[in-house]
């Protein structure tokens, strides 16, 4: 079993920094993207930002330039630096990876997409 781990999130008031981090444990073999979403009340989840295992990040346009992500390969962890908040990017943020779970199945093609439980961010002042 894979877990993914959130922690970083809570209140910040607007202009305000905060930096979120998912742990992934478990049967591991290789994590290729890993990424953000976030769910904002009564809204879609929506796609924040990802990095692939090498490449290319990609940010959505409401976060370029204030978000910067990063990932330690070794802790299979990624990091989610938010800077400049603003009250529109409260929502609940969740990790996601597409992860191979042995050299079997990273031969293969044969990964799982895996979520976390989500963290919630709140802009406010």
């Amino acid at each position: 079993q894979v877990q993914l781990v959130e922690s970083g999130g809570g209140l910040v008031q607007p202009g305000g920094s905060l930096r979120l981090s998912c742990a992934a444990s478990g049967s591991i073999f290789s994590i290729n993207a890993m990424g953000w979403y976030r769910q904002a009340p009564g809204k879609e989840r929506e796609l924040v930002t990802s990095i692939p295992s090498r490449g290319i990040t990609n940010y959505a346009d409401s976060v370029k330039g204030r978000f910067i992500i990063s990932r330690d390969n070794a802790k299979n962890t990624v990091y989610l630096q938010m800077n400049s908040l603003k009250p529109e990017d409260t929502a609940v943020y969740y990790c996601n990876a597409y992860i191979y779970s042995s050299g079997y199945a990273a031969a293969r093609g044969y990964g799982m997409d895996y979520w976390g439980k989500g963290t919630l961010v709140t802009v406010s002042s």
